[in-house]
């Protein structure tokens, strides 16, 4: 058995999931603002509980690194580590943006690629550009949307626009190879990587790895006068 305990939290979603040898062995996940710090310990234990896995049965624990939410991949990650250390088992750190693109290579011709986003500020997504073989042809960055984004992509095939960005997308993108799927992060396909890593081997440091925050977390200071209202 290769046993693997997946974590999801880079937005709203809090996700967990158990696989064994890359198959769903069970699933439990809650969509919420600010839910991650209460409820995925709580969540962890209610799957071991549902799946009839001990803690002591698994032999990795995977955890999506981004980009995405500060808070929620801070407490992803250090929930990971956490049970990484005190398990004595491997910990894989799975591209969040992979992870939700996982599912939809099944739709894409020779040409055609997916391209996951999640929002960022204002007209802002985090991108990845991914070939219909898996392979990286944009690697994840931040993207100002307008008009002519990913043009050069459209005129050659379908673009799969997945992720949780959309809405505001779709409204600038206008092409008709552009084809937009509503999909958000989950547990399930970060399970579906990490077994792949898993068998390759590909461990992350527990004690020196950290999310891909892609941008750095920064606290803006108010210049409110404190004094008066």
């Amino acid at each position: 058995m290769s046993l693997i305990l997946s974590i999801e939290t880079a937005i709203s979603v809090c996700s967990v999931a158990i696989h064994d040898g890359g198959r769903l062995l069970g699933i439990v996940e809650v969509l919420g603002d600010n839910v991650h710090g209460s409820k995925l310990v709580p969540l962890i234990r209610e799957l071991l509980v549902q799946t009839e896995v001990r803690k002591a049965d698994l032999k990795a624990v995977a955890v999506s690194k981004g980009p995405g939410s500060y808070t929620g991949l801070r407490i992803g990650v250090s929930t990971a580590k956490g049970l990484g250390y005190a398990l004595g088992i491997p910990l894989i750190g799975v591209d969040t943006l992979d992870a939700i693109a996982r599912n939809y290579f099944s739709l894409c011709g020779e040409d055609d690629v997916i391209i996951p986003m999640l929002d960022a500020r204002r007209m802002e997504v985090y991108a990845k550009v991914i070939g219909s073989d898996g392979r990286t042809l944009m690697d994840i960055q931040p993207v100002v949307v307008d008009k002519g984004s990913f043009e050069s992509y459209l005129t050659r095939g379908k673009v799969l626009f997945v992720g949780d960005s959309n809405g505001k997308v779709s409204g600038l993108v206008r092409h008709p190879n552009a084809i937009f799927l509503s999909s958000l992060p989950s547990a399930r396909f970060v399970g579906k990587i990490a077994h792949e890593h898993y068998v390759a081997g590909d461990f992350e440091e527990i004690a020196y790895f950290e999310p891909n925050y892609l941008k750095e977390f920064m606290v803006i200071k108010s210049t409110k006068n404190r004094l008066h209202p």
